[in-house]
């Protein structure tokens, strides 16, 4: 698990896929194990909030590589995440695009446009109630995430498809269909450690602080 936990999980549950498992925000900027890159950031880039962030997240890496991190805060703002997603730096599992954050205190309001049928990959169900997982949709989610002692937990709260929120039991039964046999540790309520030295993560109104020991 990486640092996007934080930034990534909610939205990667209405995707009903796990970014974190996907070489994101921590990895160089190189070549990942599967052979795919994180795009570098242009010195002519017009994504200036996301050049930031990714020099925030290397500094959050190398930090962690030290014997005695820093624990100045490191503060990702929102607007930060959102030109990240938007400049292509992080590569989205297929059938997942358009990510959107807003952040509260404690908790993460997602939106994101989701092709489930991509997601699927031609898998299929007998159960006629997850017929509704099909098509493409804009998924918004609300989730309480926090991070402490080394410990990243996150709970979804609910998700909606579209403006209607979907019962939960329909979604824990998509996820251990869909989901789970790809991502073992995805779950509607997620529990982790946090990579690079990571002892706190707080999500506040527009922004995440993190903070290393």
């Amino acid at each position: 698990m990486k640092l996007a936990w934080i930034v990534l999980t909610v939205l990667l549950l209405a995707a009903v896929v796990y970014l974190g498992h996907q070489q994101p925000f921590l990895a160089k900027q190189s070549s990942t194990a599967q052979g795919s890159a994180t795009p570098s950031p242009s010195p002519n880039s017009s994504h200036r909030l996301a050049d930031s962030m990714q020099r925030k997240l290397d500094h959050i890496r190398e930090n962690g590589e030290s014997p005695n991190p820093d624990s100045t805060p490191t503060v990702i703002t929102e607007e930060e995440a959102n030109d990240y997603f938007a400049a292509g730096r992080v590569k989205l599992p297929q059938g997942v695009k358009n990510v959107v954050l807003e952040g509260k205190e404690g908790v993460i309001d997602a939106s994101v446009d989701v092709d489930f049928d991509a997601i699927r990959a031609g898998q299929r169900s007998s159960n006629p109630l997850l017929s509704i997982f099909t098509g493409v949709h804009k998924v918004q989610v609300v989730a309480d995430a926090a991070g402490s002692g080394g410990e990243g937990k996150v709970h979804v709260r609910n998700i909606a498809l579209d403006g209607v929120e979907v019962p939960r039991t329909l979604l824990e039964i998509f996820v251990a269909k869909f989901v789970t046999p790809k991502y073992p540790n995805v779950g509607l309520d997620s529990h982790f450690q946090m990579p690079s030295r990571i002892d706190a993560a707080t999500v506040g109104y527009h922004k995440l602080t993190v903070v290393q020991k």
